[in-house]
């Protein structure tokens, strides 16, 4: 069968099932039963988030919710020689009480090559994903555009105890429809056909997690 004929055969099927659709009718006037398990996570979903973004070769420091938040994250950014900092828009001003570097806002836009000279960037997150050690930035507060988590050779990304989901479809159905989200399961990393690793091709050579534990 030639890609045309499949082509006609599945469009065919798909106008046999929607014969007896009424025309006016509107997806979201069907409810869609959604009954099923979305999660099969059991573990502790926060040690599980740990050790998921450990296994991709970044690292997590855990710090209370508090004064240490700032030391840590000044001690970070001086142990990684951090001298220019990219610092998104809403990112809170009193956590970086400690860093004595110079700042780099994006108002205006910092161009490309701008951002690759810098030393790297702190966001804050929109959500992890515990069973794929996976951070969620969709360009809230605090992270801002895609472009800052993907240049710099560093991120140091904070992420709450409380945005840390289950799973996938949990995480799904949190995010805000229509905004740009990018997910980072540690470096950027790639590797060729004899399976050599090779970090930061694609974007970030290093990920640091800072974990608040809000709750």
């Amino acid at each position: 069968m030639t890609n045309p004929e499949a082509k006609d055969r599945i469009l065919a099927r798909i106008r046999s099932a929607l014969r007896d659709v009424p025309g006016e009718e509107r997806p979201e006037d069907v409810a869609v039963t959604r009954d099923y398990r979305d999660s099969h996570v059991s573990a502790d979903i926060v040690d599980l988030f740990v050790g998921r973004v450990e296994d991709y070769r970044a690292t997590v420091t855990r710090v209370p919710e508090g004064q240490q938040v700032p030391a840590e994250i000044a001690r970070i950014l001086a142990e990684r020689g951090v001298a220019n900092l990219v610092v998104p828009p809403g990112f809170p001003e009193e956590w970086l009480a400690g860093y004595e570097g110079a700042r780099l806002t994006d108002d205006p836009p910092l161009t490309a090559a701008e951002l690759d000279a810098s030393d790297g960037v702190v966001t804050l997150a929109a959500q992890g994903i515990a069973l794929t050690g996976t951070i969620v930035l969709d360009a809230g507060p605090g992270q801002g555009r895609r472009a800052l988590s993907l240049v710099p050779d560093l991120h140091l990304c904070v992420v709450r105890s409380s945005q840390v989901l289950p799973d996938v479809p949990p995480a799904v159905r949190a995010l805000v429809p229509h905004r740009p989200t990018t997910f980072i399961s540690g470096p950027s990393a790639t590797s060729d056909i004899e399976l050599d690793r090779v970090e930061g091709v694609h974007g970030p050579r290093t990920l640091e997690v800072l974990l608040v534990v809000d709750s």
